[in-house]
């Protein structure tokens, strides 16, 4: 079953350069992540420093075994220490 993923991030103003960096530099292994069919990113318009990434996943499996991996792990390292505000993370079953 398709699942999609939805992260809603909150950023120090001063971190949104930082975080579009990184994210810039690693949407493509992302996306070629195995079972990962579709990644894209979103910038509100109101309040810039709150983004939201869109992720659709085969299966949750799939998307356990990226959570899971070292490259995950090197990425979000990188990206927690910018938040203004704890993430908030959906997982939906495409319908």
């Amino acid at each position: 079953m398709m699942v999609v993923r939805i992260v809603k991030m909150t950023f120090k103003t001063e971190n949104i350069t930082s975080f579009r960096q990184i994210f810039e530099k690693n949407k493509e292994s992302i996306a070629s992540f195995d079972g990962c069919t579709f990644l894209e990113l979103y910038q509100d318009k109101i309040k810039p420093e709150i983004f939201f990434t869109y992720s659709y996943w085969e299966n949750e499996n799939y998307l356990e075994q990226y959570r899971h991996s070292d490259f995950f792990k090197s990425v979000w390292s990188q990206t927690k220490v910018l938040f203004a505000t704890p993430p908030e993370a959906w997982s939906l079953e495409k319908l």
